[in-house]
């Protein structure tokens, strides 16, 4: 039997200098008078990818998204779609189709007739036209739910309605507007899972907005981090959570530590800060980005941390004692704050592994936190 040699970059064209990229925003901004919606944007998106577009309210992710719809045309820059600048290209006839956030379906009509509602404008006989309706209905499973109106259906069904409308024109690219948002905890993670699979079976380039952070997480090839209409971060989940490039990335992906100091070591491999905070100092792996003097924050995952009321007898760990301020039972896990000696406050994450209803580690109860040099990132800005 002869092997099937996989492409090197098969899975993560973003990293082939030889790939081309699908969608190409080059110095995107668009201005309201004196305010600046978007900055100067430039991204490169890649067919099939399920990217994802993150930040606060009014950081600029959804007028992004109008731009490339058409909806709203920008202020400078250009946006080009597999080789096509589309500034002087109408929303209805660019190669995109958009999901609102509202789903916008049309409550006198049916789920067949909403599904089918974006091939009114192509010339398509009567069978042709059913068929390709029964397709999208199928691709979502909705077809026996064919005849209902949308207030019969629960709020996964008509997302699901919406995506088949969205995708029946078979776009190149399909925008989500905060596609999962009107749902609740479980059926938004099912549905998750349902994207994803549905996004792998028609291989067409997904670009997803969401404030929603784990969302982004479980369901994009890379994400794009924006704060003030500029994008801060682009990299894989992983990339973006476990390597922040700025404090504000570290702090608006999932939960950090901070701690402010000024380094005053830098040997190979290692780097040390005196802090304040903690008052101590406190060891990170680095690879000498930073010289002595400089001012730096550590920025620390609280899952990365062990609590414990026994001290750390290890090498290369930081230490600090402190007392059990705040916690928190989630169940799969435990939240603890902990209020050191200096009165800064470390949120630590700790796994519920066995099953019982007390506490090994309570209120007011003094304890260890300890983490190795690894586990932390230098932030200087």
């Amino acid at each position: 039997m002869i092997a099937t040699q996989l492409k090197p970059f098969a899975d993560r064209p973003w990293l082939d200098p030889n790939a081309k990229p699908q969608i190409v925003i080059e110095g995107v901004a668009k201005t309201y008078g004196a305010f600046s919606a978007v900055d100067h944007v430039n991204l490169t998106i890649y067919k099939g990818e399920m990217f994802a577009l993150v930040g606060a309210s009014g950081c600029g992710k959804t007028t992004l998204l109008r731009m490339l719809a058409g909806f709203a045309r920008q202020s400078s820059g250009t946006i080009s779609i597999d080789g096509v600048e589309m500034s002087a290209v109408p929303p209805h006839e660019r190669p995109v189709n958009m999901m609102f956030q509202s789903y916008a379906l049309f409550p006198h009509m049916t789920v067949e007739r909403n599904v089918g509602y974006g091939l009114k404008r192509l010339p398509l006989d009567s069978a042709t036209r059913k068929r390709r309706i029964q397709e999208a209905l199928d691709m979502v499973q909705l077809g026996p739910l064919a005849q209902r109106k949308p207030h019969q259906l629960s709020g996964g069904q008509r997302q699901r309605v919406a995506l088949a409308r969205a995708l029946i024109r078979r776009p190149k690219v399909l925008l989500l507007d905060e596609p999962l948002s009107a749902l609740d905890k479980k059926l938004r993670e099912k549905t998750q899972f349902e994207l994803m699979d549905l996004q792998y079976q028609v291989g067409i380039t997904f670009i997803v907005v969401t404030h929603d952070q784990d969302e982004a997480m479980a369901l994009a090839s890379r994400i794009a981090v924006m704060d003030r209409g500029k994008v801060v971060q682009v990299g894989t989940p992983a990339e973006i959570y476990e390597f922040p490039q700025s404090r504000f990335v570290a702090d608006f992906v999932g939960t950090t530590n901070l701690f402010e100091g000024t380094v005053v070591q830098c040997e190979p491999g290692l780097t040390i800060v005196t802090c304040r905070e903690t008052g101590c100092d406190l060891l990170v792996d680095d690879v000498g980005r930073f010289s002595p003097g400089q001012r730096v924050w550590v920025a620390l995952r609280p899952e990365k941390i062990r609590l414990s009321k026994q001290p750390s007898t290890g090498g290369r760990v930081n230490q600090l004692r402190g007392t059990v301020y705040e916690l928190g039972y989630l169940g799969n896990r435990s939240t603890y704050q902990i209020k050191t000696a200096s009165g800064k406050l470390v949120t630590v994450f700790s796994q519920n592994e066995r099953r019982t209803s007390e506490w090994s580690i309570d209120w007011s109860d003094e304890v260890y936190v300890s983490w190795s040099a690894d586990a932390a990132v230098l932030l200087q800005s």
